[in-house]
């Protein structure tokens, strides 16, 4: 089977998950096609450099590559060509982001819908429902090949009718949610007659995340979190939560691995609580350098106030350590509270702060025995080998029909 991946933003640092599905899927046997509007910033990962190579990149082809296309799919296909421009005309006029946007999809789908033609590729599969589900939508209508998406949320539910997510689960063949919660959300903007179209096909990690040795829980007072600095992902609140714990009395070293937009708000606060030593901010890592930190802390905290099922969590669970997060989204169809570490309300400081104390205070054995048992939960539910054979299976379906 030859499948294309489109994605806006590929490879890139936040995007480890699809990488491992892709090399999961070609472990499979499957001629899997990377495309990509753009390569991402701060590519540290090695695996995400030889990925790089291997991405045809939409906004890198050149005005007279793009102009090629757009003439193929005029002379070849120019009904096809009238009713994409017609739906990017529905989706702009429903969007925040208006109808000039949606007519540069319509441009990038004729790359891609070339492209795609030309490899003969039999399905095209996006990730997130976002613009590349938009474009992939579009040049499914102009090469014929049908396609599928996976919505991640949270962006894709909070905007789903700005995103017109019903429309593109209306054309696509297939759509594919990473957690339960990430199917509820997609049911409650589809039409119920669709909902035989949505399936639950988990992230997963790759064999040397369950192949490799798990480390002793340290005894050492440090908690880690990873990923990007934004509201969504409320560091913030782990400068105040710390604060309030210093007051009870406990200490310990916070390392933030991730950056993004409010790094300057977060060292802000750091500086204006007095922190400076007790929490550093480590920036972008490689994935080992992310696991070698996940190990040297006693439990990874994420604070999250919107989330779907993120991934940094099986990762830190894979690694036998529990996990401090908020009751959100999928998070809680992986950890569970009082086994595989603690959930707390999200935005509650107190709460936050007790939990992380609850960590640091804890034995070493009662850590131990929580990271054991989120192993052996991520390991039967989230190995990325296991659930690309659920995908594969599903997309050649789509492609038999």
């Amino acid at each position: 089977m030859r499948i294309a991946y489109f994605i806006n933003q590929y490879p890139a640092v936040s995007h480890t998950f699809i990488r491992r599905e892709i090399r999961a899927m070609e472990a499979l046997g499957v001629t899997v096609f990377r495309f990509a509007l753009y390569t991402g910033d701060n590519l540290v990962d090695d695996e995400d450099k030889a990925e790089a190579s291997k991405t045809r990149l939409i906004l890198s082809a050149g005005i007279g590559e793009i102009i090629r296309c757009c003439m193929i799919v005029l002379a070849t296909r120019p009904l096809a060509l009238v009713s994409a421009i017609r739906e990017a005309l529905i989706m702009g006029r429903r969007s925040d982001r208006g109808i000039l946007r949606h007519i540069a999809y319509a441009v990038e789908a004729c790359v891609l819908a070339t492209w795609c033609r030309e490899a003969a590729v039999q399905h095209i599969h996006a990730h997130f429902g976002t613009n590349p589900a938009a474009i992939a939508m579009l040049a499914s209508r102009l090469s014929n090949i049908p396609y599928s998406f996976t919505a991640h949320g949270s962006e894709e539910f909070l905007k789903a009718p700005l995103l017109s997510l019903d429309r593109k689960l209306k054309h696509a063949k297939l759509a594919i949610c990473v957690s339960s919660f990430g199917r509820s959300q997609l049911m409650r903007w589809s039409s119920s007659n669709r909902w035989n179209k949505i399936e639950v096909v988990h992230c997963g990690l790759d064999r040397a995340y369950f192949d490799r040795a798990t480390k002793p829980v340290p005894s050492t007072p440090k908690i880690v979190c990873v990923g990007r600095l934004d509201e969504n992902k409320a560091q913030i609140l782990l400068v105040r939560a710390a604060s309030l714990m210093r007051e009870q009395g406990v200490n310990c070293e916070i390392v933030l691995v991730g950056d993004g937009p409010m790094r300057r708000s977060i060292e802000e606060a750091i500086a204006a609580a007095d922190m400076q030593n007790t929490i550093k901010i480590l920036g972008w890592a490689s994935g080992d350098r992310v696991a070698s930190e996940i190990e040297a802390a006693r439990a990874l905290v994420l604070p999250s106030l919107s989330e779907n099922m993120p991934v940094v969590i099986m990762e830190a669970l894979a690694l036998g350590r529990p996990v401090i997060s908020t009751y959100i989204a999928g998070i809680p169809e992986l950890v569970q509270d009082g086994k595989t570490g603690w959930l707390v309300p999200a935005s509650d400081e107190m709460a936050l702060a007790n939990a992380m104390s609850e960590a640091i205070l804890a034995p070493v054995e009662q850590l131990t025995a929580m990271g054991e048992m989120g192993r052996r939960h991520i390991l039967k539910n989230h190995d990325a080998f296991v659930e690309a054979k659920k995908l594969k299976t599903l997309l050649e379906r789509t492609v038999e029909s």
